[in-house]
This record gives structure tokens, sequence and C-alpha cells, in this order.
């Protein structure tokens, strides 16, 4: 995300990042809560509410005011990882977590998402290695990781238009690479 965000400013691009849950006071108040803790700490459901709570705040106070100056969004996260963590990795159904995002935002979708792509092992090696602590998520069984990662991939596949694939197993620069040629080409952009 970081490349991402230099590689837009310097295309003279305007862009903030952010990320989910998060980007607002109350939704860092939530990551706090769906992130600490014990695995089973909370069930899919209760997952599902304050992830859709976490969005509302975010859209209203960060993402939509941030779109109306022209300014592009680019987040680590959003509705997509709900279907696949809360949909694939944990059995909600897809239809009632579309039903709910449906009720918090209407039809507001992001134009792009980039779903990067790298088998169980090496996400969760690449999770440890960046954060100071694991969150409750990594330490939930290779099963979950396995529908989780699946999950993504089925998003990918069945948005074509929205949704670019990305092997994230490369290098950081051939992977950031790939990243940009899907922005220019489906953005229409020069980067």
């Amino acid at each position: 995300m970081r490349l991402l965000i230099a590689a837009l400013r310097r295309a003279r691009i305007p862009a903030t990042a952010t990320r989910e849950p998060g980007g607002s006071p109350g939704g860092e108040a939530i990551r706090r809560l769906l992130l600490e803790g014990e695995g089973d700490r909370w069930s899919a459901v209760g997952e599902a509410f304050l992830l859709i709570a976490a969005r509302i705040e975010h859209v209203a106070r960060l993402i939509a005011p941030t779109l109306a100056k022209g300014i592009w969004v680019v987040s680590d996260r959003f509705a997509d990882s709900t279907f696949a963590y809360q949909g694939y990795g944990r059995g909600l159904a897809l239809e009632d977590l579309t039903t709910l995002h449906r009720i918090a935002l209407g039809s507001f979708a992001p134009d792009l998402t980039v779903i990067l792509d790298v088998p169980v092992e090496i996400g969760l090696c690449r999770a440890t290695a960046r954060q100071a602590g694991d969150d409750r998520f990594e330490r939930l069984d290779r099963a979950f990781h396995e529908r989780l990662r699946r999950g993504f991939q089925l998003i990918a596949a069945e948005n074509p238009g929205r949704c670019a694939l990305i092997g994230g197993s490369r290098d950081p620069q051939t992977v950031h690479r790939a990243v940009l040629e899907a922005v220019a080409d489906r953005l229409r952009v020069a980067l």
C-alpha cells in the first residue's frame, strides 16, 4: 500500500491510505476489540456486526469526505475481507453478509480491489514478521486460513471487473509492478 500511494503521488494523483477495521476513531476502537483476545472471543455474527459498524464510521468520517475532495482512497481491506473472513472463513451465509452491507452502505463499493494471493504458510509468516504480536485471526487454524484464501480467490473470480488477483509470492518489487499495472489498466491512469 505504501508503494502504491507513493506511485500515485508521483503521478500527481492525490491519495490517502487507510485500513479496515479502523480508519476513524470509532473504527480504530472496534479494531482493537476484533484483533485482541482469543480466537473464539467473538462469534462470526458478532464479528460481522462489529466490522459493519466500523465500516459505516470509516466511510462516513474518512472515505466519503476524502473522495468528495477528489482524493483517491487506498484502503487495506474493505467489504471483500468481511465476505472472505466471516463468510468463507467462519461460515456465515454470503447472502446475509450482502444484506448487511447493503443496509450499511447501499451500493457503495471500491472501483478496484487488488487481492494479493499467497499460500497460507507465506501469508502467516509475513503477517507475523510485520507485527509486534500476532492478532487473533492469525491464531485460527490452518483450515480457516485455507478457506479464507479460497474465499478471496472466489471473490476475484466472481467479480473480474472490479477485482485483480495478483500472485503475491514474488519479490516486493515484482508484486508492486503487477499492482501498478492493474491500477493503471483498470482505472485508466498513467503510473
